[in-house]
């Protein structure tokens, strides 16, 4: 397995090309000894149940997975936090403002964005929304509808972390 930075060639704080692999996570110039740490870019994903308990699905307009299920969701802005981010996301995908949220877990995961593979950290949560019936699909969603927790696959669904949340989600509700 590659390096996560082996795309990097230049030192990011002096640009030398003497930035090569200090240890499994961190790259480590020659030149100016700055050491980069390959940390994680943190995302979410929302649970969202409808009145007749059914599940918010969405179909991904873009790669990478693009045409599989997703759930709403997306990447923390700088100075964001996780619940501002799904909040924001949610209604971005979607149209539906939230009224109530609760952490539920994280997973790993890797994403590839332009041939180059972003590891993050994914937090799902568990959303309330205002009025589930304003449902819209917008920005990167295709499609997004509700559908009963019996009929969802997992195996439908493009991401890895999303189809492992989903698993453990459905895993809990269906027993």
């Amino acid at each position: 397995m590659k390096h996560p930075l082996h795309q990097f060639k230049h030192c990011p704080k002096c640009g030398s090309s003497t930035f090569h692999e200090h240890n499994f996570k961190a790259y480590k110039c020659d030149d100016c000894e700055f050491i980069y740490y390959f940390n994680p870019s943190s995302a979410t994903v929302a649970f969202i149940l409808n009145e007749k308990g059914e599940l918010l699905v969405c179909r991904r307009a873009h790669d990478p997975a693009k045409g599989t299920l997703d759930l709403p969701g997306g990447f923390v802005d700088m100075d964001e936090t996780g619940e501002e981010a799904i909040m924001r996301e949610v209604e971005e995908e979607t149209g539906l403002k939230t009224k109530a949220l609760q952490y539920q877990f994280s997973l790993p995961n890797r994403y590839v964005y332009s041939d180059f593979e972003v590891h993050t950290l994914d937090m799902f949560f568990a959303i309330q929304v205002e009025d589930a019936t304003k449902l819209q699909a917008n920005d990167d969603v295709e499609e997004s509808f509700f559908a009963p927790l019996d009929k969802i696959n997992p195996a439908e669904f493009g991401l890895v972390s999303v189809r492992k949340g989903l698993e453990r989600f459905l895993a809990e509700r269906l027993k």
